[in-house]
């Protein structure tokens, strides 16, 4: 993964230092990070910056910058100004029961993204979804992993079998970013890791950082069972939805299958995650029962921020990314960067000039 343009002042601050090895560094001045917007693209790129150090890395970033105590603590008021804002900006419900009733509650007027794709979605829409979520779906399952550690019993046991299933149950075709990757292709996009970090907005950046924040923080143990809790009790329906977009634009049996596999594995999941999860936590530690509410809210309300920003650019007729996909069909509809597309768009302009076919054309 390479380093991606900077969005601002911190982020350009941050870039900077990492590519120079640790030890010879400017760090961004802490009275900006405190003046950055919580939710503007400035921060949140910085902040998914410092969290990809515990992921992947960048390619020709030292590897020691993931514990350099300058670093940690820049990131420590990156988060800080995050969590401060997400607290007072987001409803939580009194208990955790109400949240979980609340977060699965479809809208009467159906309304929403995945409502927008089955109905309304052209196959450039997909795409551009695609690619925003790639951001999260190819490391899906990887952030949750850190909470195992901190839960015990019933709790433990259910958190064990959830992501079993999320990492392919044994079988590496299977793992859930396996199949996301394979939708990408069907969707003729790059599947590289972190690939569209550049394009994603900042909306999409603070849904990935929100888990990252969680999962890597022990005092932040229940709010990441409710986040994960929140992703999947509601994850059904609109994978369902989504399936019957991705049929109806004719995006390919790979695209398809990874919501359809959705729909059903997480209906199971659901289950477990409310009575072994969640409950099983809960039983032993009480006290948490703030912190799932305010994870699940979290999750809700920066996903609702998401789904805005998308509808708001394609009701305009707009592309939803910082970076739009290339022209794929010369009339403005945003198309796919990778070589297999950009060769098919090069065949079929050298056979319009051949043929003078003046026919409306995307590419299957």
């Amino acid at each position: 993964m390479k380093l991606p343009e900077a969005r601002g002042e911190v982020s350009a601050a941050l870039i900077e230092a990492l590519r120079r090895e640790p030890g010879r560094r400017v760090m961004p001045d802490a009275s900006l990070v405190g003046s950055a917007d919580p939710y503007g693209d400035d921060l949140q790129l910085a902040l998914y910056l410092c969290y990809e150090l515990h992921y992947r890395g960048f390619d020709r970033v030292d590897g020691a910058w993931e514990w350099d105590p300058e670093l940690l603590g820049v990131r420590a008021e990156l988060e800080r100004v995050f969590l401060a804002a997400l607290r007072a900006d987001v409803p939580v419900a009194e208990d955790v029961g109400s949240a979980l009733d609340e977060a699965v509650l479809e809208p009467v007027d159906a309304e929403g993204v995945s409502y927008f794709l089955r109905d309304e979605g052209e196959l450039w829409h997909l795409r551009e979804y695609a690619a925003q979520r790639s951001l999260y779906h190819l490391k899906e399952a990887d952030p949750h992993v850190w909470v195992i550690p901190r839960l015990t019993g019933r709790a433990k046991a259910g958190m064990v079998a959830v992501e079993y299933d999320e990492f392919g149950a044994g079988r590496a075709e299977r793992i859930h970013s396996k199949l996301f990757a394979d939708l990408m292709v069907d969707l003729h996009l790059d599947t590289s890791y972190g690939r569209y970090l550049d394009a994603g907005s900042r909306q999409m950046l603070a849904t990935v950082n929100l888990m990252s924040l969680f999962g890597l923080h022990r005092s932040h143990r229940g709010a990441l069972v409710g986040h994960f809790a929140s992703v999947e009790i509601t994850s059904s329906p609109g994978s369902r939805r989504l399936a019957e977009a991705l049929k109806r634009a004719g995006a390919g049996p790979a695209a398809v299958h990874f919501y359809t596999e959705h729909v059903e594995a997480d209906a199971v999941h659901e289950q477990l995650m409310r009575h072994q999860v969640v409950a099983g936590l809960l039983q032993v530690e009480p006290d948490l029962a703030p912190d799932v509410a305010f994870g699940i809210a979290a999750t809700g309300w920066l996903e609702d921020r998401f789904g805005e920003q998308l509808l708001g650019a394609w009701r305009e007729g707009g592309s939803s990314l910082r970076v739009p996909l290339p022209d794929a069909d010369g009339e403005g509809n945003p198309g796919v960067t990778c070589p297999q597309d950009r060769a098919v768009v090069a065949a079929e302009s050298s056979r319009r000039s051949r043929v003078g076919d003046s026919k409306e054309w995307a590419p299957e």
